[in-house]
């Protein structure tokens, strides 16, 4: 017997698509209830969360209050929200009124939020409704998600290969079928990295399109670090790329609490469908299956009437490397005085290879990188004008084995080099879609391994629309993969 999740409900109500677009459309049409669905997401959460730890707190009582109130709203005749009534999730470290963002780490286990980030406000307002917290690494800092204060958390394509990181705890809430969609961030690739290891799609929108504060750690000083103000953003993960915009549309109102949100929305012109696909010769290495999963989404795309190309992009190495000499010495300002009073012995090993990794840098090496950045900027500006979408792999490897990032120094070198074409695309702002492609032969190590490949659409600034458009038709030639049940 099939077991009741929100994808199911909405499938069994006659629905031919199992995402949140579609609860959304059942639920403002009175035709589902937003109980019936936030029950099914607590009971899948029940089933199969024990097997994954991907919600670290569950929110029972509050999520059946605001699903009520939900569904009182419709029957009353009240203009829905575009995600009214859908079960959601929220990471870890970001502030939720009455919770703890407690980032992973015993040192924030007692860290209560009194306001939501304005990013959870957003997603209230648009109707969703928040079943869980989701897990992820100590600083949502590693590419595989575990802590010793709430343990690891598992994919449930595979329990030997990472979630991805570091929103790890959201995808496998979604790929497992807990919720349709979560919450996520994304530095250098928290949200394209978990999406792509999991079989979902999602999206790191341009700097400045969705706000964030957290009054926790802030005080009321603003968003953090230069690296954070600069690269850090807020993006959903979702089961479709419809799941995703929709997802996006209701994180993106700007808040006067992140002054890199602007007030007002750009219309976007009409751009032609034109595709430059990033050849394997371009990056230091690529494993076989991903350059056949980023050949086939270009492939997929010529099919759907996109003139497609291949091209170089310009300065990848030089914006590999500027991504660490921007972020890794402030990383290590700021964390390694407190790493050690974790109490958790991986995210300790796991910066102490980073610095490895990237080397010795200097104040000066990090000033110069901010001022190179705006040049290089400017010349994937003018190559965007001809081509509106670039399709690149989201990672050069499949999913890692698990804590793979704890070996060794020079295994953490080739993790970050593998996470390369995230990186350069974190540094200059650009929007970066996740889309799930195909599946892997082997895995990162060349063990036989059956994981979920994705590819990485990239578009100008404030461009998220061509993303969700060449998104669209990569994924319409395959079913969607998720949910699953976990392995």
């Amino acid at each position: 017997m099939e077991q009741r999740t929100p994808a199911t409900v909405a499938r069994n109500s006659g629905s031919g698509q199992a995402d949140a677009t579609d609860l959304a459309s059942r639920i403002a049409k009175g035709e589902l209830s937003a109980a019936d669905a936030t029950e099914a997401a607590l009971a899948r959460i029940e089933a199969v969360n024990p097997a994954l730890n991907a919600v670290v707190q569950r929110m029972d009582d509050e999520a059946r209050t605001a699903a009520a109130a939900a569904d009182r709203a419709v029957a009353a005749g009240r203009e829905p929200g575009p995600l009214h009534g859908v079960p959601i999730t929220v990471k870890i470290n970001i502030d939720q009124k009455g919770q703890a963002t407690d980032n992973g780490t015993v040192l924030a286990r007692d860290t209560i939020a009194t306001e939501d980030n304005p990013v959870v406000a957003n997603l209230r307002r648009a109707g969703a409704i928040v079943v869980g917290r989701t897990n992820a690494p100590v600083y949502s800092m590693r590419w595989f998600t575990d802590n010793t204060l709430h343990g690891p958390t598992f994919n449930p394509w595979s329990r030997d290969h990472t979630v991805g990181g570091s929103s790890g705890g959201a995808a496998a809430s979604v790929a497992s079928g807990m919720v349709p969609l979560a919450h996520g961030n994304d530095i250098g690739g928290s949200v394209r990295y978990p999406a792509a290891c999991n079989g979902l799609s999602g999206l790191r929108p341009s700097y400045g399109r969705v706000p964030s504060f957290n009054g926790t750690a802030a005080k009321g000083s603003g968003p953090g670090s230069v690296a954070s103000q600069l690269m850090a953003v807020q993006g959903p993960i979702g089961l479709s790329v419809r799941d995703v915009e929709l997802g996006f549309t209701a994180m993106a109102v700007p808040s006067l609490d992140d002054p890199r949100t602007m007030p007002f929305v750009i219309t976007p012109k009409e751009t032609p469908r034109r595709a430059a696909v990033v050849p394997e010769s371009a990056w230091p290495f690529c494993h076989d299956d991903v350059a056949r999963a980023v050949f086939e989404a270009g492939e997929r795309l010529s099919r759907a009437g996109w003139d497609v190309v291949e091209a170089t992009l310009p300065n990848l190495t030089e914006l590999y490397r500027m991504w660490g000499a921007i972020v890794v010495p402030e990383l290590i300002a700021t964390l390694e005085p407190v790493l050690d009073r974790s109490g958790d012995e991986n995210i300790v090993t796991s910066v102490g290879f980073w610095k490895q990794a990237f080397g010795q840098v200097s104040m000066a090496d990090t000033v110069a990188a901010i001022a190179r950045r705006h040049g290089i900027l400017r010349e994937w500006l003018h190559l965007l004008e001809e081509f509106p979408v670039l399709l690149m792999p989201v990672s050069l490897m499949p999913a890692f084995p698990r804590l793979a990032d704890v070996q060794s120094a020079e295994m953490t070198s080739h993790i970050m080099q593998a996470q390369s074409p995230m990186l350069v695309i974190s540094v200059l702002g650009l929007p970066g879609l996740s889309v799930p492609v195909t599946m892997s032969k082997t895995g990162a190590s060349g063990e036989p391994a059956q994981l979920p490949l994705g590819v990485q659409v990239v578009a100008a600034p404030w461009r998220e629309d061509m993303c969700f458009a060449a998104g669209a038709d990569i994924e319409a030639a395959q079913p969607l993969f998720c949910p699953i049940d976990p392995k």
